[in-house]
């Protein structure tokens, strides 16, 4: 079975949903599965930290659930046009793995959302893909071939799928992001069976 990482950082449930549609998508491809991670928030040393397991949801990735995926499907909202800490913090420890060249050859892709429709979409999936592409994995986009890229007025890229949620994050995903989600999930699991061939 082919299996694709769904690795993600939420704060208001926005991210953690289209991750639940892109694993759909890994689903709907015969011979190809979804494992479900999520990382810590960061926090100072003088705040509380988080419990080793969380309460709810997925568990947290370790470094294992790297090097054992097929692929690699990454979520994360926006932090000022760029990837949120907590998921960078989490990267920024894949040293070893980089050097081992683990991830090289396998493919990836990216997701995520925004308060502001204009709030950096496309900054934030591209500040995202500049470490796995250091880690040699291929970028998997979304193609204009799909009508819900043409017609979204809301969140949808080719760089990958995205979502407006508003400033008070809740938006509902509409139609045409839902079924982007799906669709980069499945065009990354299909793309790693083949690979895996």
């Amino acid at each position: 079975m082919t299996e694709i990482l769904v690795l993600y950082y939420t704060s208001g449930g926005s991210v953690r949903d289209m991750a639940q549609l892109v694993a759909r998508g890994i689903h709907q491809v015969p011979g190809a599965t979804a494992r479900m991670r999520t990382v810590p928030p960061v926090a100072a040393r003088t705040q509380v930290t988080e419990p080793p397991v969380p309460d709810a949801g997925a568990p947290y990735v370790a470094l294992t659930d790297l090097e054992q995926c097929d692929g690699l499907a990454l979520g994360s909202p926006t932090r000022f046009g760029n990837m949120a800490a907590p998921l960078k913090y989490f990267l920024d420890t894949t040293g070893a793995l980089w050097a081992k060249g683990t991830l090289a050859g396998k493919p990836a892709a990216v997701f995520t959302s925004t308060a502001s429709l204009h709030g950096g979409q496309e900054t934030t999936l591209t500040s995202m893909m500049l470490p796995l592409l250091h880690h040699g994995m291929l970028i998997v986009g979304l193609p204009y071939t799909l009508t819900a890229l043409n017609d979204t007025a809301s969140g949808g890229t080719p760089y990958g799928a995205s979502h407006w949620a508003g400033p008070a994050d809740d938006r509902p995903l509409t139609e045409d992001e839902r079924t982007l989600c799906i669709a980069l999930g499945k065009r990354l699991a299909e793309t790693a069976l083949k690979l895996c061939r």
